[in-house]
């Protein structure tokens, strides 16, 4: 079993201890995790500044790396929060850096946080989507350091109700996009957390990756504190190998594992 998407006081939004989280997912079972801290540039809320200190992570996960190393494998990642303007910004950063995984997440449009709402404003449901995957199909089309993407219909946790329109199409497009270039996405289990009745990517949206050739794909919590690590990852791995995944990737050096979700 591996989480493959936590956060802890590395991240702006979180003030969890990562010794804390790393024995919890012990406990829980976990044989390897990745941490996958926030770096959001120019994020449309200054009240919160979504920065990593990036030596002070790296010497930290390295110390933990050896203190646990008997119990569990501890890999070193990150999440970028993408926007048009900062591609370049984001290039640099990847030049000068080194990660075990890399998360390509879109938490804004328009450059307005998807969190307050703002992207619905004036629109209907349907066309407040249509810019959002509009949006996030231009980014993917010009930033490609990235393994997988992250929760890639994340804009229904901020939705009031449900859409008729279940953008396939669309996400088809990125998918076609993205799998020939090797990357993959990622089961989020926060959304039902958050109160969706699914995950993240939905059951129907997994199916459709799985249609258009996508095999690449990891499993998260988004844990922002130990009591999330690990939630509902036996069902997601029962959904996945319903759907027709027959692994689950884990990465190092930025290079995709796969395993076997029979074997997990």
């Amino acid at each position: 079993m591996f989480d493959y998407h936590m956060h802890t006081s590395f991240s702006a939004d979180s003030r969890a201890d990562m010794q804390e989280m790393i024995e919890t997912a012990i406990a829980k079972g976990l044989t390897e995790i990745c941490f996958t801290e926030h770096i959001d540039y120019d994020y449309p809320d200054d009240t919160i500044v979504f920065d990593l200190d990036y030596d002070a992570y790296t010497e930290t996960i390295e110390r933990y790396k050896q203190q646990f190393q008997n119990d569990i494998t501890i890999k070193k990642g990150v999440e970028l929060g993408i926007q048009p303007h900062l591609f370049e910004r984001y290039d640099a950063l990847m030049a000068k850096t080194s990660f075990d995984f890399v998360i390509c997440s879109m938490h804004t449009v328009e450059n307005k946080s998807l969190h307050y709402g703002e992207i619905f404003e004036g629109r209907t449901l349907d066309e407040a989507f249509a810019v959002y995957y509009d949006e996030f199909y231009h980014c993917l089309q010009h930033f490609k350091d990235y393994n997988v993407l992250g929760h890639v219909d994340l804009i229904k946790r901020y939705a009031k109700e449900t859409t008729p329109n279940l953008f396939h199409d669309e996400l088809a497009a990125i998918f076609d996009l993205i799998i020939p270039e090797g990357k993959g996405i990622e089961l989020n289990t926060s959304g039902t957390r958050y109160g969706l009745s699914h995950n993240l990517a939905s059951p129907d949206v997994l199916q459709l990756y799985k249609d258009r050739g996508g095999e690449i794909i990891t499993l998260g919590s988004d844990a922002h504190r130990p009591s999330e690590i690990a939630h509902e990852f036996r069902e997601s791995l029962d959904l996945l190998q319903s759907i027709g995944f027959e692994y689950v990737t884990t990465f190092e050096n930025r290079m995709p594992i796969m395993h076997k979700i029979t074997s997990l």
